[in-house]
């Protein structure tokens, strides 16, 4: 074992992301695809694509680049991935031969494919972003059936999060017409259109047969959509405390002279700064956990490092101070401090930050 430790680390529970598969599995109805796109959310693509290819009620896994395609059925899980987003007619070959679910949304896509591939047919229903038109996607989805290539076909909303869900019901009709209008294939086609907050909002959805939620896999929902399903957030992000010092009453600290201390104050550096993912915007707002305390983030976040007030507390050079974690501080707090929301934090936390299977403080 290397005595180079690392300075921050994401604690993953698995407990908490399977507690989370079964109540969206339960509450769609229908086993699911679990996005671990940019590298699953933050949390590691590694540790949770092994992880959720444990539990029963998870079909595959949805990626967003072919890259993340390769490195995903390279793990070898035993569960299907599909790709989300269109490759190029060179990438289509290769990672036909890995197994790996296409995007199809045109007829040059679908001529693109060789003979063993598997589609899923991507209809754009009022996003507009990708996928055929509802009208263009009939006419792909009969030539990829006539070649015995569609597996399946989707949809993604574009507010099914929202309290208003009018558009989110507009959306599934324009689907389902779709769907209607598709060829008998071999076997049941796979239709998947419900991410997370439609998961939560709808409930199940009739005719389909997978849900692609997303963030609400990893713990979160908007607020207004809490009640309908038990999630539990899966990260948990502590840094080590890496030098302690007194600044004299009327200096300031870090960058920019934003904090000046009413009185001496011991201070901690923790090793974590918005290189790591911990949002600079934050900064003047940010609080941590650290022996069992809220504590004051002090003056200018920096890049790879965050100063803290530890007054009264015992606190030594290698202890651990959480960021977030599954309560009392939570990365929706960190978020609303940095201005943003919790995709773009989790998402953010950089390759320094270690993934591994831990126990929440």
């Amino acid at each position: 074992m290397s005595v180079l430790a690392p300075r921050a680390r994401a604690l993953i529970d698995p407990d908490a992301l399977h507690s989370n598969l079964s109540a969206l599995a339960a509450r769609s109805g229908t086993p699911l695809i679990l996005p671990v796109k940019a590298n699953a959310y933050g949390h590691g693509l590694t540790l949770i694509a092994t992880l959720a290819a444990a539990h029963p009620d998870v079909w595959g896994l949805a990626v967003a680049t072919p890259r993340e395609a390769q490195a995903a059925a390279a793990l070898n899980t035993g569960r299907p991935v599909l790709l989300l987003t269109p490759p190029t007619p060179a990438e289509a070959p290769v990672l036909a031969d890995l197994g790996v679910r296409l995007p199809v949304a045109s007829l040059a896509e679908a001529a693109a494919l060789p003979a063993h591939a598997r589609a899923h047919l991507k209809v754009d229903t009022g996003m507009n972003r990708l996928g055929a038109r509802p009208d263009e996607a009939v006419a792909v989805g009969r030539e990829l059936a006539r070649r015995g290539l569609l597996e399946g076909a989707y949809t993604h909303f574009a507010s099914a999060d929202e309290p208003d869900l009018n558009f989110a019901h507009e959306q599934l009709r324009r689907f389902q017409a779709v769907l209607d209008a598709l060829p008998p294939t071999p076997r049941p086609l796979l239709a998947h259109a419900a991410n997370g907050g439609a998961v939560l909002s709808l409930g199940h959805l009739p005719g389909m047969a997978l849900a692609r939620p997303g963030l609400a896999a990893y713990g979160f929902a908007p607020e207004h959509l809490r009640a309908r399903a038990p999630l539990t957030p899966v990260m948990t992000v502590q840094a080590s405390v890496t030098h302690l010092h007194t600044v004299p009453a009327g200096e300031t600290v870090s960058y920019g002279g934003l904090w000046r201390a009413p009185r001496d104050t011991p201070v901690a550096t923790v090793g974590i700064g918005y290189a790591d993912g911990y949002p600079r915007n934050a900064t003047g707002r940010a609080e941590v956990l650290v022996a069992g305390q809220r504590r004051p983030v002090l003056g200018r976040i920096c890049m790879d490092q965050l100063m803290i007030d530890v007054t009264g507390l015992n606190v030594q050079p290698g202890d651990p101070v959480t960021l977030w974690t599954q309560q009392d501080l939570t990365v929706t707090d960190v978020a609303a401090w940095g201005g943003t929301v919790e995709y773009e934090v989790l998402t953010g936390v950089g390759d320094r930050v270690e993934r591994t299977v831990g126990e929440t403080p």
